[in-house]
Parts: structure tokens; C-alpha cells; sequence
């Protein structure tokens, strides 16, 4: 079996990784690059965007860094992602009101897929996108694990699916986003569910919970954070969509305890108000949010939205929680946004962990695959892999 990396070697997303062999061609990933914009050149993957070259693409998971350039991939080439993360992507493009734009096969975990001479096994692993995957490529007694995005500090046990990886692979291509600089150690969700329990009993205000919606550990997080100092936690209609299509038992307004808002007003012909009427009881406007003890959850073009609650209700002892990475406090809108929060009486905190492998995480999984060989990915410090090369 070959590797030719297309994309990814030396920058952190668009990752785009050939595996094959004399018979098959797959690939694992076909992100967009992080600043990449709408019209943006597609890159030089023969086979790929062109005519139906490769055999199979399998998606590690949902992130746009991941699976950004699906929808440009040519329709004869069967793509595969997890089920769950499929419905996700169909619940953000529902919301939108936008077709998802390309079909995707669900694969399982653990579950082979057979594609030429090339079997792929799935097997879920941690990570800030829900339904994340590592994957195996094996061929004629030859292995390749791919390890997509990964980390340990999340709500799944490591140990458990670590355990569950075989004990010897040829070649791991494995993230390193974490790799380059300073090491930092992980904080666990459990610790930041402490942490927040902590800040929303000490604060008599109103909490705000800045996060990616899609960031479902995150939503688990503070939710359950919510609940134990006895406020209601609410999620805009996006974040409610979302969470109710990732699975039953994450937190969503079918929960007893959690509501659902809309932050501007459509017609009631509009299928976001649609939607928005189906939770029924579980519905909440501005005036009764003003009335309750929340946690709120929003997203920095809400910036409306927050001056109209400020305005029905008082912001002193109140909270933002920023709980994002902190390169995106660059963005115009997210600087608008924090502004504005301050400039209303709300103290800003910062709650957050990395959705990617720590030094100790990549050092416990090569010690159980113990790989022949080690390519990096996903990194701006691709030389990180020298200090495991055998020989």
C-alpha cells in the first residue's frame, strides 16, 4: 500500500490523503483550507474533481477543514462518513435552507467497507466534532491508520477506544495540530463543567455561552453545568436542530429542562418559524427568557438579540462565556460581538479545551499501534514525527 498526502502535510486543515494500491485508489478527507473562500481554486488532485478517479472517499468527520470540497467531488466516486455525522450535516443545511449539496454513504464503526482490494474499518474516537472517526486501510497484510482529528480530553473514555485499535500498523498518518510550540496540557470537559458550574453559582446575572454550535461535548458541558446551579439552559433554534439530530440523549429542547429560542423574527410561513413551532411547549420569546435564571447559548451575529435582552432584563452579575478557539476573536463579527457584551456590563471568561491530541494523547497511541512508520498531518510542525522514527 502507498501514501501520497495531496494536502495537509504542512498546514493545519484541507487535508487531503491518498491511500492505495496497485488496484485501488481512496482518499481519506477532502477538507477546505481554513481561510479558503467561496470560488476558491480547487486543488490539483487527479481524479478527484475531474472524472471518477478514485474508488471511494471516506470522510473522518463533519468539519469543514474535513469535508469542505464533497460537494465539488465528482458524483461518480462513492463518498462515506459517519451516520450520525451525515444527519448533523443535513440538520445545518435544513436550517440553512440549502440542499447538503452531495450524497454520502453511512459507514458504522467497526463495521468493514470493501472497496477493491482496500477494506476500511471505522472506529469512533474523541474528538469537538460529533461521530468522529479514525480509520484503518488494510490490503494483502499490509495496514494504514489514518487518524483523522482526535484528542482524549473529551466525554469519550480514551482507554476504551483506544484499547480497541489493533496493536501493530505499518503506518499511522496522524494529526498533529498540537505538536508545534509550547505543549499545553489538556483540561478535560469534566473539569470545565466544574469550572462553569462554578462561575454561573457565583454570578447572579444572566449567563451567555459563545460556542460552536456544532460543538456537541461543549453542549453536554454546559448544559449539565446549567442544571446543577439551577438555571434553564437555552439553545437557539440552529444548536437545537443540531443536537436533536446527533442523538436522543444530547441535551435539546425534548429535554424537560432546556428551550428553544429563535434570535429574530420570520414569518410564520418561513420554514426556520416552522420548525421553530414543533418544540410546542418547549418554545421561549424574549420576554419570558427576561423572567428565568438562564444559560443562554448564542452566536456572535446575535449581537440584536443581546440588546434586546438587556433591555428587558438587568445585566449586572451577568456573564459571556467564551468558549471557542481564541483565533477567532480576530473575526469582525466576533470583535462586534464581545464589544458589545462588555459594553453592556457583561464579564467575559474564557472556558475552553482543544478539540486535538495533546503530546501525551499522540504518545499513547503510538505506544499501543506501534507503527513501522509515522507520517504527520494536519500540523505546522511537520519535523514533530522525527522523535518517533524507529531505527
Amino acid at each position: 500500500m502507498y501514501v501520497e498526502v495531496h494536502r495537509g502535510a504542512n498546514q493545519i486543515g484541507g487535508s487531503i490523503i491518498e491511500v492505495g494500491t496497485a488496484k485501488t485508489r481512496i482518499l481519506f478527507d477532502a477538507g477546505s483550507e481554513l481561510d479558503s473562500f467561496d470560488g476558491a481554486p480547487l486543488p490539483e488532485v487527479d481524479g478527484l474533481f475531474d472524472r471518477a478517479g478514485f474508488d471511494a472517499v471516506f470522510f473522518s468527520h463533519n468539519h469543514l477543514d474535513h469535508v469542505g470540497l464533497a460537494q465539488s467531488i465528482h458524483p461518480g466516486i462513492p463518498l462515506y462518513m459517519g451516520e450520525r455525522a451525515i444527519a448533523v450535516m443535513e440538520a445545518m443545511a435544513r436550517y440553512l435552507g440549502k440542499p447538503l449539496g452531495f450524497g454520502v454513504r453511512p459507514y458504522q464503526r467497526r463495521e468493514q467497507v470493501v472497496v477493491g482490494d482496500i477494506k476500511v474499518t471505522p472506529f469512533i474516537i474523541d474528538h469537538s466534532a460529533f461521530d468522529a472517526y479514525m480509520l484503518l486501510a488494510e490490503s494483502d497484510g499490509e495496514s494504514v491508520l489514518y487518524t483523522g482529528d482526535f484528542r482524549s480530553s473529551g466525554r469519550k473514555p480514551f482507554d476504551r477506544e483506544l484499547a480497541r485499535l489493533p496493536a501493530h500498523v505499518g503506518t499511522l498518518i496522524c494529526e498533529g495540530t498540537n505538536m508545534g510550540g509550547k505543549n499545553k496540557p489538556s483540561v478535560s470537559e469534566s473539569e470545565l463543567e466544574e469550572q462553569a458550574t462554578r462561575l454561573f453559582r457565583q454570578h447572579s446575572g444572566p449567563v451567555f455561552v459563545l460556542q460552536a454550535s456544532t460543538n456537541i461535548d461543549r453542549i453536554v458541558t454546559m448544559y449539565r453545568a446549567a442544571k446543577r446551579s439551577g438555571r434553564v439552559f437555552i439553545q437557539d433554534l440552529y444548536m437545537a436542530e443540531i443536537a436533536r439530530a446527533a442523538a436522543p440523549t444530547i441535551p435539546n429542547p425534548d429535554f424537560d429542562d432546556v428551550r428553544v429560542y429563535l434570535d429574530r423574527y420570520y414569518s410564520e410561513d418561513h420554514h426556520r418559524y416552522q420548525a421553530f413551532d414543533e418544540y410546542g411547549a418547549q418554545k421561549i420569546g424574549r420576554a419570558k427568557i427576561a423572567n428565568q435564571k438562564f444559560v443562554l447559548c448564542v452566536r456572535a451575529l446575535m449581537a440584536k438579540m443581546l440588546m434586546n435582552l438587556s433591555e428587558r432584563t438587568e445585566f449586572s452579575d451577568g456573564l459571556l462565556v467564551y468558549s471557542m478557539w481564541n483565533g477567532y476573536r480576530d473575526k469582525p463579527e466576533v470583535v462586534r460581538f464581545l464589544q458589545l457584551a462588555r459594553s453592556l456590563g457583561l464579564t467575559e471568561v474564557y472556558l475552553h479545551n482543544s478539540g486535538h491530541a495533546d503530546k501525551e494523547t499522540i504518545d499513547r497511541l503510538i505506544e499501543h499501534v506501534n507503527p513501522d512508520k509515522v507520517i504527520a498531518v494536519h500540523t505546522e510542525n511537520p519535523s514533530w514525527v522525527n522523535a518517533y522514527r524507529k531505527g
